[in-house]
C-alpha cells in the first residue's frame, strides 16, 4: 500500500477453501498433493487464469513467482527507522510478513496479480452519498474525494480475483485472495508480475494506461508460468527527466525517486489520528479524503485519458461532499455514508476534523450557515474539533461569530 490507499484493520486473507477446525489433539489429515503438471499443462492453466481475469473486468493480469520481496522489505524497514512512515502501520507494521508470500499461504509458489481501474468521469455533488441536482455547483462549500475512494473498487477487484482463486481450487491447488490487506506488498507483486513499472511518485504505471488502478493478488501453491517484466525496475527510471509529480505535490512529500514522506502526504494525514498539522492545513485545500495531484499531472495518465477517455462513474460514486451537510450529520449517518473509508479509530470526528479544515479553505465567512457551523464546533466540548473550527474561523475572518477566544493547538490534541 502507498499513501492514498485506505488502511484497513488486520484481517485474514480470504481463502478459496472453507477452513476445517480439527478437534483438540486430533492430527490434521495430510492432503495428497496434486500431481506435478507438465509444462504444457502449466502453460494452459496460466493462460486460462489470465483470460479469466480479463473476462472478469481486470485491466491487466500477470503472474510472478512467490519468492520473498527482499528489497522491498529493506526499504520498509529503512523508512520506518527514518520516520518516513509517519506512524502509518499497514505494511510497515510487520515488513517480514508483508514481503513473504509464504506467510500468506505455506508452500506458495506463484502470485496471480490483477489491476482494477478506477478512472471514471466525475459525478455531481453529494449530500451524504446522494447526488444533489437541485442547486448550482459552488452555492455551498464542497469537499473533494480522491478517485480511488469514490466507490468500493476493492470489492469489484476481490470478486474478479475470487474467480481466479476458485478455478485454482477446482484444479486441486490452494489459493488465497489478498486485497487491500497488509499481508502483502501489492505494488511490488504487480511489478514482478509484469503489470507495469514504478513512477517517480512511487506508484505503479501500467503501460499506456497509467496509475489509476487498485491492485490485488491471488497467492497459490500452483506452479505457473511467470509473465515477463514490463519496463525498468527502479523507481522513476522510466520517467526520464519528467518531474511533474514532484513539483505538483502540494506539501513536497516526494523527497526522492519513489520515496514518499508520509509525514507530509495529505493522503495519509487525512487518515492519521490527532490534530491535522497546522503547516499543511492550507495545502489541504478542499480535500476531505485522499489526494490525486501527483497522478493528475503524470503524462502517462494524461496520455491514457486521451487514448482511453474515462467511462461513466460507478453507481453511487461520491466525488464531492457538501461540507456543511457532513458537519451537521450524526455519527451513524457519517459511518453509513463513508464507513468503507479508513477512518482513524473508526471515529467520525476525524471526518469532521478534515471537513473543518476544508471549510476554512473554501468556505465563505460571510455566509451565516458557515459561521454558525464554525461557532457550534468552536464552542463545543470536543477540544480537537474546537481547535480546527477556531483555525477555520480565523482564516475566514469570522472568529468573533465562531465563539470567541482561540483554542490552543498542537500535535496530538484529542
Amino acid at each position: 500500500m502507498t499513501v492514498g490507499d485506505r488502511e484497513p484493520p488486520d484481517r485474514p486473507a480470504w481463502s478459496g477453501r472453507r477452513p476445517v477446525v480439527q478437534p483438540w489433539g486430533v492430527p490434521r489429515p495430510v492432503l495428497p498433493a496434486p500431481p506435478v503438471p507438465t509444462a504444457a499443462e502449466r502453460t494452459r492453466l496460466s493462460d486460462d487464469l489470465r483470460e479469466l481475469g480479463t473476462a472478469a473486468g481486470l485491466a491487466a493480469v500477470g503472474i510472478a513467482g512467490a519468492q520473498p520481496f527482499e528489497d522491498t522489505r529493506r526499504h520498509l524497514e529503512s523508512r520506518r527507522r527514518d520516520g518516513l512512515h509517519g506512524g502509518m502501520q499497514f505494511t510497515y507494521r510487520n515488513p517480514r510478513r508483508s514481503t513473504e508470500p509464504d506467510q500468506v499461504l505455506a508452500g506458495a509458489r506463484s502470485l496471480v496479480v490483477g489491476a482494477w481501474g478506477y478512472r471514471h468521469q466525475d459525478v455531481a455533488p453529494t449530500r451524504l452519498g446522494t447526488p444533489v441536482h437541485d442547486r448550482p455547483s459552488g452555492s455551498r462549500p464542497l469537499g473533494t474525494v480522491a478517485r480511488y475512494a469514490r466507490a468500493d473498487y476493492y470489492a469489484a477487484l476481490r470478486v474478479a480475483l475470487g474467480g481466479i482463486a476458485d478455478r485454482l481450487v477446482v484444479e486441486g491447488w490452494q489459493a488465497r485472495v489478498v486485497v487491500d490487506d497488509n499481508a502483502l506488498v501489492d505494488r511490488a507483486a504487480a511489478q514482478r508480475a509484469g503489470l507495469g513499472w514504478f513512477g517517480r511518485n512511487s506508484l505503479l504505471l501500467l503501460p499506456g494506461q497509467g496509475s489509476w488502478f487498485v491492485l490485488g493478488t491471488v497467492v497459490t501453491d500452483a506452479p505457473l508460468d511467470p509473465t515477463p517484466a514490463t519496463g525498468p525496475s527502479d523507481h522513476g527510471e522510466g520517467c526520464g527527466s519528467c518531474r511533474w509529480c514532484v513539483a505538483a505535490c502540494p506539501t513536497g512529500a516526494l523527497v526522492a525517486d519513489g520515496v514518499l514522506d508520509a509525514r507530509r502526504c495529505l493522503a495519509w494525514l487525512v487518515q492519521a489520528p490527532g490534530s491535522f498539522p497546522t503547516e499543511y492545513r492550507e495545502a489541504l485545500g478542499d480535500r476531505i479524503y485522499g489526494c490525486d495531484d501527483c497522478q493528475q499531472v503524470c503524462p502517462v495518465n494524461r496520455t491514457g485519458d486521451r487514448h482511453h477517455p474515462p467511462g461513466p462513474s460507478e453507481p453511487g460514486s461520491v466525488a464531492v461532499v457538501d461540507l456543511l451537510d457532513l458537519l451537521a450529520a450524526s455519527d451513524e449517518d457519517l459511518l453509513a455514508a463513508h464507513g468503507r473509508w479508513y477512518i482513524a479509530e473508526r471515529d467520525p470526528r476525524y471526518l469532521r476534523r478534515n471537513a473543518l479544515v476544508a471549510l476554512g479553505n473554501v468556505g465563505d465567512g460571510s455566509d451565516p450557515a458557515t459561521s454558525d457551523t464554525l461557532a457550534r464546533f468552536a464552542s463545543g466540548g470536543d477540544d480537537l474539533l474546537a481547535e480546527h473550527a477556531d483555525w477555520a474561523a480565523r482564516r475566514l475572518g469570522c472568529l468573533e461569530s465562531a465563539g470567541g477566544s482561540p483554542v490552543p493547538d498542537g500535535p496530538g490534541r484529542r
